[in-house]
């Protein structure tokens, strides 16, 4: 990693992780297994990620990680509900104390009827979930960093609160 927020971050979750004993998972659609791999990217990661499920395609979040289908036709997959079943079936299938997820609208196009830049990042413990929305710019990949960066953020927050 060239960015040293991303490592920061990264390095706060493993190290939060490994002290509390917990373990961490991701469902990522937007950024496609970045989140994922930045917390591998550090020593002992082993320890604290369990693992994580890139879901980009609407029939793996309902397939993979049981977000509702109905949901995915009636709101599209860009979507707060949609991100909070993500985290929670990212918990559930990698049996993990804690997961994030993420997706979102990184362009060039509007998406679901989402702006350029609209993303939300969910999470889920065990004592609940929720998401939260951002509205990010720049091109694609600023987009997906922003997002990236923020999973991380929330994720180390998260262990830390523990």
């Amino acid at each position: 990693m060239t960015d040293g927020r991303v490592d920061h971050a990264a390095e706060r979750i493993v190290a939060a992780g490994t002290s509390r004993g917990l373990t961490v998972a991701t469902a990522e659609s937007l950024t496609a297994g970045w989140i994922a791999g930045a917390i591998a990217d550090v020593a002992g990661a082993s320890a604290v990620l369990r693992g994580g499920v890139v879901s980009y395609h609407n029939q793996v979040k309902h397939e993979v990680l049981g977000v509702d289908a109905e949901l995915l036709r009636q709101r599209g997959s860009v979507d707060p509900e949609v991100a909070r079943q993500m985290a929670e079936g990212a918990r559930r299938t990698c049996t993990a104390d804690i997961a994030v997820s993420s997706t979102g609208v990184a362009g060039p196009e509007p998406h679901d009827g989402q702006a350029v830049g609209t993303v939300f990042v969910g999470f889920a413990t065990d004592e609940g979930s929720g998401a939260r929305e951002l509205h990010l710019s720049g091109g694609r990949q600023e987009i997906r960093a922003a997002a990236r960066d923020a999973a991380l953020e929330l994720l180390a927050g998260l262990l830390e609160e523990k």
